[in-house]
């Protein structure tokens, strides 16, 4: 072996390695081809698989959906005639009597919550892009709070008047006898939080409206309304001006 040292001398090049004087040839100067997208754009085969993906998850959730709908509603207890003739009353309780059916019916209300806020809102795509889940007294109390929980948000009651302390914004709405007021806490909702309301049943509509208004007179953005079961025969969803959804049960006529 020579004891010479190895000159990297530019007209000398190293052993093995000729000199290259002709112009680069790296990927960037390389034409874009469609195996070789330009480094500037994504790789549309990686962005079909993501969509792909996207695709397979709301297929699984909506079919996970359907499944539980159908567990819940089959818990419901029916009884006629209650709380006066003429009225088929749909009996929520079993679903909180056991602890199965309660966790299911949170999970199933998660997902449509999820689907609730991107119709209201294309953009949104996680549980969190909900800030606030408001509850309507009474029944609204009984899966709200569980269901801001899993969802990562605040729980805001709404309530008859003079049942909270402090500032209060109040909004009226119509009974089939008279007028009620529903108030909420001044402070419950900041400006440009998203709101999802929340209650077990809707009607003529007039108590969810309300708590829309008071919702939208804090600045909240209202996503959506979310409810167990509806009597459609009311129309009660008319009065609404968000997204209405229906987790359970629809009675389309008086019984």
């Amino acid at each position: 072996m020579s004891g010479q040292p190895v000159s990297f001398d530019a007209s000398h090049p190293p052993h093995g390695h000729p000199e290259n004087i002709h112009p680069s040839t790296q990927q960037s100067d390389k034409p874009s081809t469609a195996s070789h997208p330009p480094p500037t754009k994504p790789d549309p085969t990686l962005q079909d698989a993501s969509k792909g993906r996207v695709a397979a998850s709301a297929t699984s959730s909506t079919t996970e959906l359907a499944s539980l709908k159908m567990n819940l509603r089959s818990a419901l207890r029916q009884f006629p005639d209650f709380p006066s003739p003429g009225i088929l009353f749909e009996d929520i309780l079993p679903l909180f009597a056991n602890p199965s059916l309660h966790e299911a019916l949170i999970h199933a209300l998660h997902i449509q919550i999820l689907f609730t806020g991107k119709a209201a809102d294309p953009t949104l795509s996680r549980s969190n892009d909900v800030d606030v889940i408001v509850g309507l007294e009474a029944r609204g109390f009984l899966f709200g709070p569980s269901l801001a929980l899993r969802l990562g948000a605040a729980f805001v009651p709404v309530r008859k008047l003079g049942k909270l302390p402090g500032p209060t914004q109040t909004a009226p709405f119509k009974k089939e006898y008279g007028e009620d007021f529903f108030q909420i806490q001044a402070d419950a909702i900041k400006p440009g939080q998203k709101v999802v309301i929340v209650d077990d049943i809707i009607a003529t509509g007039g108590s969810a409206a309300a708590a829309g208004s008071l919702v939208r007179q804090l600045g909240g953005v209202l996503l959506g309304y979310m409810f167990l079961l509806e009597l459609d025969f009311l129309k009660g969803r008319a009065l609404l001006d968000a997204p209405v959804h229906t987790l359970l049960a629809t009675q389309e006529r008086e019984t």
